[in-house]
């Protein structure tokens, strides 16, 4: 050690970070030496003195090492959290970055570029994106929200779920912050890592169910990324005020176990008490340094899903988007249609609902519709009479041989006939449904045969195949209008194109959440609500008709455009406060008396809160100097 004590400088926390490197971890620097060699403290001949640390240290390229950083060296230099736990060598480093070199590889499989899905073009639209929002955030938000309806597919669905089937091997920089199982018991002192001293919205996964991709582990932070960067473009979160988490506790995906340029833990799925007291102690350290954030929780499985948000909702700001997100953009899908038909809201309880898909967003969609019957003045038994809901092996019945959650139950239908895991072509038969509504993830499950169906019973059917990316969607738009004589009401979960039918132009809608939780995320936490109850939440879905241009209903289309996406965000967000109030849960006193002097007061309160991506003066402070 005295070799190295003459090459560095006399200073006094210099010398005690050397002094001390064995302290923090012999095992981090044997992987240097030879296999097999003891370590021995001369192995260590050279250092280098940086002034930075964190994600400072990490944006300076003349000293970044990325994912080879040493345990001890991110111990000592505030890393911890920053970056993905697994240790890359250099030279594997090099072997991603050659073989891009080489081969300019961008990773798309054949099923990701049938039927309208991400095309080669999405991905290079992505990678110029990321690379202007790494150098410039004012610009590329700027572009963003100019561009919204255009450039939305490109940083959320349907690209974003081949950002996250790949974020091992196009990771380049860190954008927020991994937890790993391995963490437990430091991940308080972790979170303060993070450089923002405030932080307004946080959005989590762990990568359990990734969009209709399955279980993609650490990869899944991607879809926190995405999510935020429509908080910020959508709704003007500051972009310095988000932050996006994932939490890896293994995956069962050994595809991408098997990979070498895996960067998440090599390890089976945490389950039973020992994830929850994983999930616990994050939201704990969260929560602690961030008070105020809004708490979204993102893409976890149903097994998880729904017991997490339970956990939590009554104590924490804090949604689901999956359950509660898609559940309110379906409820304003399904009033959307009715106002195309020239009906209103009451109309919803005669609406007869064939739902697949019984998943932790199924569920949500049809427990929030359910909700909406019963606001619309029937009982809440009478209302789940009108619903058929089908899993892979059927549908679901009181008869089905295996134990069903609770939510799912609630649902079954309760007959005295044999109808238990009748396939979706023999309940659309039967039933003659209004609505179809497909959350299942698994592709082509709204055949022909069944869009048939759909047009033969209603006059003007409404079809809302919900399920992202676009190759897993129940169908497109083009087979819903043919099927139907051009006379379905559509809206997909990802972007379709409009149908062009027997010479005229039919419309196609996106059932997409960004039109929902960005507004609501926003009313929350302006309006330090504390919670989001189920009324808030249905207050944000009856906001989106009114949204609706009038010329546009006459085109068939139900939700509002996306080049209006701020004036959407602005209403929910007034609708959302608005319900917290009769609620008694508005705990900021400015939007209080915003709130009671006038919707034009509370609309300018939002307004002032929400970023601007403009260039704006920048002055310098000394060291030491608070704002």
């Amino acid at each position: 050690m005295a070799r190295i004590m003459r090459r560095i400088a006399s200073s006094s926390l210099v010398r005690r970070q050397i002094e001390d490197l064995p302290l923090f971890g012999l095992h981090a620097f044997r992987e240097f030496c030879t296999p097999g060699t003891p370590y021995k403290p001369t192995d260590i001949t050279e250092v280098d003195i940086v002034r930075k640390r964190g994600i400072d240290l990490l944006h300076d390229p003349l000293w970044n090492k990325g994912t080879a950083f040493s345990v001890s060296e991110r111990e000592r230099l505030e890393l911890r959290g920053l970056l993905p736990k697994k240790l890359l060598s250099m030279e594997t480093q090099v072997q991603r970055l050659m073989e891009d070199y080489e081969y300019g590889r961008d990773y798309i499989s054949a099923d990701h570029i049938t039927d309208g899905g991400v095309t080669r073009d999405h991905v290079r639209r992505w990678k110029v994106l990321q690379e202007l929002q790494d150098r410039n955030e004012t610009l590329f938000y700027r572009i963003l929200l100019d561009n919204f309806p255009e450039m939305a597919p490109i940083v959320y669905t349907p690209t974003v779920g081949w950002a996250c089937l790949n974020y091992h091997k196009l990771y380049r920089r860190p954008r927020g912050m991994y937890f790993d199982a391995t963490d437990k018991g430091e991940m308080a002192a972790m979170v303060w890592n993070w450089p923002a001293n405030e932080v307004d919205a946080i959005v989590i996964t762990d990568g359990s169910r990734i969009l209709g991709l399955g279980d993609l582990g650490l990869n899944g932070l991607g879809i926190s990324i995405g999510k935020l960067d429509l908080y910020v473009a959508a709704a003007g979160f500051h972009p310095s005020k988000v932050l996006p988490v994932v939490l890896d506790v293994g995956t069962q995906n050994m595809g991408l176990r098997d990979d070498p340029l895996y960067i998440g833990l090599d390890q089976d799925r945490l389950n039973g008490d020992e994830y929850y007291e994983i999930v616990d102690e994050l939201v704990r350290a969260l929560t602690s340094r961030y008070p105020n954030a809004v708490l979204q929780f993102e893409d976890f499985n149903m097994a998880h899903a729904l017991p997490l948000l339970e956990r939590y909702r009554e104590h924490h700001l804090c949604f689901n988007d999956d359950v509660q997100g898609t559940a309110a953009t379906a409820v304003a899908g399904v009033y959307g249609a009715l106002a195309v038909q020239g009906k209103d809201f009451s109309e919803l309880t005669k609406q007869r609902i064939v739902l697949i898909g019984a998943g932790s967003a199924g569920m949500g969609v049809a427990r929030m519709l359910a909700l909406g019957m019963l606001k619309q003045g029937i009982s809440y038994e009478e209302a789940l009479g009108n619903f058929w809901v089908l899993d892979a092996d059927g549908l679901i019945t009181i008869k089905r041989p295996t134990a069903l959650n609770h939510t799912v139950k609630s649902f079954a239908r309760k007959t005295q006939e044999d109808v238990e895991g009748e396939t979706l072509v023999e309940t659309v038969r039967r039933v003659k449904p209004t609505v179809l509504v497909g959350l299942a993830g698994a592709g082509k499950l709204f055949t022909e045969e069944v869009l048939t169906l759909m047009g033969q019973n209603n006059e003007r059917p409404i079809i809302m195949p919900m399920s992202n990316p676009t190759h897993k969607m129940e169908c497109n738009a083009e087979e819903a209008q043919k099927a139907t004589g051009g006379r379905a009401i559509f809206a997909s979960g990802s972007p379709c194109a409009d149908v062009q039918y027997e010479g005229r132009t039919i419309k196609s809608s996106q059932a997409n959440n960004m039109v929902v939780f960005p507004g609501l995320a926003l009313g929350a936490h302006l309006g330090a609500t504390g919670t989001i109850t189920d009324k808030m939440l249905m207050a944000a879905a009856e906001a989106l008709p009114s949204c609706i241009l009038p010329e546009d209903l006459e085109l068939d289309i139900v939700y509002p455009r996306l080049c209006d996406i701020r004036d959407v965000s602005l209403k929910v967000a007034m609708a959302v406060i608005k319900q917290a109030h009769e609620e008694g849960h508005v705990g900021s006193d400015k939007a209080l008396k915003a709130l009671e002097t006038s919707d034009e007061e509370l609309a300018a309160f939002i307004k002032e809160h929400m970023y601007e991506p403009v260039y704006k003066p920048l002055v310098s402070l000394p060291v030491g100097v608070l704002e």
